[in-house]
């Protein structure tokens, strides 16, 4: 069983280094344990519970400073400088059709839950897509 475990750690490693997602580095730990586990015991069911049992302990200790690295962090581009900038509605924008806003000297199709006459002043709320969300300034 010796050899067993020492292939699964290499097999486990290898995918590991092959998907670099961190998906199965907590069982390679586990399989190294049971790993030094043969050479105390003969006993397969220790030898898997001690593999089941680091795996675990492995996985509940590092997945929140895993979790931590592989934060999704939003990329800020240069469109987000619209969000809160005041905009004038070009095209008139309704509950039901796209409109157009000009913000920052750029025309950007908008769209809006409420009715908007040319002219009027918007705040642009956040980007969807290449369309502006807009609200009446105030809102």
């Amino acid at each position: 069983m010796t050899y067993t475990w020492f292939i699964a750690f290499i097999v486990l490693l290898v995918l590991e280094l092959v998907t670099v997602n961190l998906v199965s580095i907590w069982f390679a730990i586990g399989s190294v344990c049971a790993f030094i586990t043969t050479f105390f015991t003969d006993s397969i069911i220790i030898q898997v519970g001690v593999f089941i049992i680091v795996s675990i302990i492995a996985l509940i200790l590092t997945k929140p400073i895993v979790k931590k690295f592989k934060a999704n962090e939003v990329i800020p581009t240069n469109l987000d400088r619209v969000i809160g900038k005041r905009a004038e509605v070009i095209k008139k924008i309704t509950e039901d059709e796209y409109g157009e806003v000009k913000v920052m000297g750029s025309v950007w199709t908008a769209c809006s839950n409420e009715t908007l006459e040319v002219g009027q002043k918007v705040k642009v709320k956040k980007i969807d897509g290449v369309k502006l969300i807009v609200s009446k300034e105030g809102n």
